[in-house]
């Protein structure tokens, strides 16, 4: 499996919690590789079988490099949710448009995140282990998430499109059909899915309901 490719990708969180913040481009560059090829690592092995030794063998850096980054592998590991998290957020940013309305606008932002998890696989796997591994990093991912769909929500009624009730009820019932749908048809589908598709069929279901 080759390494992810997220091209606007930052080094998301790296002052955060316990990653030493590189100071230089080549520092940036290499805890950038850690993270990449720490998510092959635990997306094929899971947390407790993949292996600081693996990981830095994989990335080509010496064993000593790693610890200028990261004190465990657990501090890794968190590194990487929050580096994910970061990413699904940038994704979806990158998809919208100040000239989509609110339907749009949802349409857009969940295909944005099918193409991601097809690309990122291992994502279902790394998120649902953080669960267990660090519960706080798979809360904040989740809340994150379900946050700014609330906001997009409450934008989209001050627009006058949605209704005026929504909010974080709403917000995460609307989270949680779209990653039911990217497992299905992102991460279990073909190459051949027709992603466009299966969102405008999701958004279809926000703006018409099931009812007759």
């Amino acid at each position: 499996m080759d390494a992810p490719k997220v091209s606007s990708t930052k080094v998301a969180n790296a002052e955060a919690g316990d990653t030493k913040t590189p100071r230089t481009e080549r520092g940036r560059r290499t805890l950038r590789k850690l993270l990449d090829v720490a998510a092959i690592e635990f997306g094929e092995k899971g947390f407790h079988e993949a292996s600081v030794s693996s990981i830095t063998r994989r990335a080509g850096v010496a064993l000593g490099t790693f610890y200028t980054y990261f004190d465990t592998k657990d501090a890794l590991f968190r590194a990487l949710v929050n580096d994910m998290s970061d990413n699904v957020k940038s994704s979806a940013r990158s998809a919208l448009d100040d000239d989509m309305n609110a339907l749009e606008t949802e349409r857009a932002a969940l295909h944005a995140f099918l193409e991601f998890a097809r690309d990122h696989k291992e994502i279902y796997r790394i998120i649902d282990e953080a669960e267990f591994v660090d519960p706080a990093s798979y809360r904040a991912h989740y809340e994150g998430i379900a946050q700014r769909i609330e906001m997009r929500l409450k934008s989209g009624a001050e627009a006058g499109e949605f209704r005026q009730d929504l909010g974080e009820v709403e917000a995460w019932a609307l989270m949680g059909m779209n990653v039911f749908i990217g497992l299905r048809y992102a991460v279990w589908g073909d190459a051949k899915s027709d992603l466009e598709d299966v969102a405008a069929r999701a958004n279809r279901l926000l703006s018409e309901g099931i009812a007759t």
